[in-house]
């Protein structure tokens, strides 16, 4: 049974910075393409960064330069730093896991999703 377990959400003001982290089980973890997406209310969840197997990354335009994905293939473990956070990135924020490893962006179907973090950015 997939597992996807998000942690690291929280309350910040803007400037500030938080670190996701999203532990994966069940899965052969190197063989899938990873990414975060976000969700804040009332709007369309919209993705926010990509990950292959091989650390090839991808970012929506709106977090470049401010966010970081990476990944510990050894602990099985998704991060997203996020720096100079921004009331707009408030949302809940979910990692989700793809089967297909080298085919991997923000607009292709994801086969696992956690369960979500919430973050709030304050003005």
């Amino acid at each position: 049974q997939v597992q996807l377990v998000e942690s690291g959400g929280g309350s910040v003001q803007a400037g500030g910075s938080l670190r996701l982290s999203c532990a994966a089980s069940g899965l052969t973890y190197s063989d899938y393409c990873m990414g975060w997406f976000r969700q804040a209310p009332g709007k369309k969840r919209e993705g926010v960064a990509t990950i292959r197997s091989d650390g090839i990354t991808g970012y929506a335009d709106s977090v470049k330069g401010r966010f970081t994905i990476s990944r510990d293939n050894a602990k099985n473990t998704l991060y997203l730093q996020m720096n100079s956070l921004k009331p707009e990135d408030t949302a809940m924020y979910y990692c989700a896991a793809r089967d297909v490893w080298w085919v991997c962006g923000l607009n292709y179907q994801y086969n696992y999703w956690g369960q979500g973090t919430q973050v709030t950015v304050s003005s």
